[in-house]
């Protein structure tokens, strides 16, 4: 007998502690989650109205946010899905990976996207590629050609450009200048 679940999805969740804290609160909740991950959780049963808004005031506390629009749920899958490919530095073919994940034509998907949040995928993409760039630069472990083979960028040059237009300056300057904040990745939009 398969029993019912519910899927929770869920904004903000961006890293691997975001998966435990969500875990953690809907313990707290009284729910024993059968999958936690970036923007998804799902519960066993069907939770009330009331228990529903249990878990998004308790989530809200940490700043996650429970969604129920089809829309911005598809929106956040696309973010989670570029944030994981950045994260994990595949090369990746955008409109294949997010077609055949989300099992809908990318261009359906882009338009949804740049209605939604003002920005291309391709935008997204970049600035997070941008952003895990500095995170890299910032721990200082990697040459700035280990990075740009790390993120799949076809050459040094390829990031440099693309560093120097999103943040004004090189990655070398901005190494040397690492007093500079780097953006939440889940305030980028």
């Amino acid at each position: 007998m398969d029993r019912m679940t519910t899927e929770l999805y869920i904004k903000n969740m961006v890293c691997p502690r975001c998966v435990m804290a969500v875990k953690e609160i809907l313990e707290q909740q009284g729910w024993q989650p059968i999958k936690v991950e970036l923007g998804k959780a799902v519960i066993p049963g069907s939770p009330t109205p009331e228990q529903t808004e249990a878990i998004k005031n308790a989530l809200g506390t940490v700043g996650f946010s429970l969604l129920s629009d089809r829309t911005q749920r598809t929106v956040e899958h696309i973010k989670t899905l570029i944030i994981e490919a950045v994260g994990q530095g595949q090369a990746v073919k955008l409109a294949t990976l997010l077609a055949d994940r989300l099992h809908t034509d990318y261009s359906s998907l882009s338009r949804t996207f740049s209605m939604r949040t003002g920005m291309t995928i391709e935008r997204f993409y970049i600035l997070q590629r941008i952003e895990r760039v500095k995170e890299l630069l910032r721990n200082g472990e990697l040459t700035i050609s280990e990075i740009a083979l790390k993120l799949n960028y076809s050459s040094v040059q390829h990031l440099s450009k693309q560093f120097r237009t999103v943040t004004g300056m090189t990655p070398s300057q901005f190494k040397i200048d690492c007093e500079r904040k780097r953006w939440s990745i889940d305030k980028i939009i």
